[in-house]
């Protein structure tokens, strides 16, 4: 059988191969350390799952809901949204859908056409990219001049008569730096100019720490929040992964679009998922600022830990989301493998230890290590590092 031509351009999930991979040689009886996948290792709050139960048991969860999700729900992304930023929006602007990624992967069949460009910042999320190309577009790929974040200036350059979205995410996966608001207000207005649609994709806007601060596009006046579109979920701050609740909220003509291609796709999330998200999104906050909190720490144990290991650079602490993106060109080097994906295969099969290579963020020189996993196995995690790098070198 013949493949697409639009199959045969995409490639896998870079994250979820290599989990696949570690969880075959866990159940080969081997101690792998799973740092490559971006999943909390906290249980599903214990109210939200009393919800889910109680959605079950009455039969709530029994039938088809709206494509866009149960009024009850999206009134609640509005409210939350409210309560976190300011910012007023009604049921009729939310989309309900299969995780965040499913958001972006409709909001990218409904806004683009064939040729039409999306800009891309470097480093960039695995699934981007592949989004665009399966509606169509043409990912661009912008890379930071100073090797952290884009700003006006390299919009400029990569802007075309096709240019037709912007992705922002903020706190970034993979490297966890936030835009700070003068930078996003001056992305903003240039986007406002030059009639680009800003996709903001504040996943991690909840995983804040050491006292930064997190401004999402939306709140940066009329005119810029008119032009955003934002996606989320409850996967990470949630501790929901396995749940697969995500949105969209923006203009009600662009998400009204999204509803019949949500129907087309999906007919609708899991009812069961929805109400879970109810209670997750109406009910006790604090669990969120447990997590939160013990992702900080998590964070300032391992973050010098990292940075002393031979060959690896980071000079910029994250700020947000939970993983560490050190450049390890130096450490691959030192070595003696050709690239980072030998590198990390190695340490994968002789360390036991599971990281992800840069060249999936768009940035080969560097490796992703997600730190929300257990400390102590945090610790181990990095000390067999060390070990494997100073077995080769």
């Amino acid at each position: 059988m013949k493949i697409s031509r639009r199959a045969e351009q995409i490639q896998p999930s870079a994250t979820l191969a290599l989990s696949a991979k570690a969880k075959e040689m866990t159940a080969q009886g081997i101690n792998v350390i799973n740092l490559g996948i971006g999943e909390p290792d906290f249980n599903t709050p214990k109210h939200v799952k009393e919800a889910a139960i109680e959605a079950i048991n009455s039969g709530k969860s029994d039938f088809y809901t709206v494509a866009t999700g149960i009024p009850a729900l999206k009134k609640a992304v509005c409210d939350r949204i409210a309560a976190d930023s300011g910012v007023h929006y009604e049921p009729s602007q939310v989309a309900i859908t299969v995780g965040g990624k499913f958001s972006l992967y409709v909001l990218a069949q409904t806004l683009l056409n064939e040729g039409d460009e999306v800009l891309i910042p470097l480093p960039y999320w695995v699934s981007y990219g592949e989004q665009v190309k399966l509606a169509g577009g043409v990912p661009v790929f912008v890379s930071p001049e100073n090797g952290k974040k884009i700003g006006v200036s390299e919009l400029k350059k990569a802007y075309t008569e096709r240019t037709r979205i912007l992705i922002i995410n903020s706190p970034q996966n993979p490297s966890g730096l936030i835009y700070t608001k003068d930078e996003l207000q001056a992305i903003g207005e240039w986007a406002v100019a030059h009639d680009v649609v800003l996709v903001t994709d504040d996943m991690y806007s909840k995983l804040i720490y050491n006292g930064n601060h997190f401004t999402s596009l939306i709140e940066l006046g009329e005119k810029i929040n008119k032009q955003t579109i934002l996606v989320s979920g409850l996967s990470k701050a949630y501790a929901m992964t396995g749940w697969r609740v995500g949105y969209t909220v923006g203009p009600q003509q662009v998400i009204k679009k999204m509803g019949a291609i949500i129907g087309h796709a999906t007919s609708n999330l899991a009812a069961v998922s929805q109400y879970a998200a109810l209670a997750a999104l109406t009910g006790d906050q604090s669990v969120v600022e447990k997590m939160r909190s013990e992702f900080e720490k998590r964070l300032n144990i391992v973050y010098p830990l990292l940075v002393s290991l031979p060959g690896f650079l980071l000079k910029d602490k994250p700020e947000g989301a939970f993983y560490l993106f050190p450049d390890v060109s130096e450490a691959v080097k030192l070595t003696g493998f050709s690239t980072t994906e030998d590198f990390a295969a190695a340490l994968l099969e002789e360390a036991h230890v599971a990281v992800v290579a840069g060249s999936a963020f768009g940035m080969p020189t560097h490796i992703r290590l997600s730190y929300a996993t257990d400390l102590a196995d945090l610790k181990e995690a990095l000390q067999r590092m060390k070990k494997f790098i100073n077995k080769h070198m």
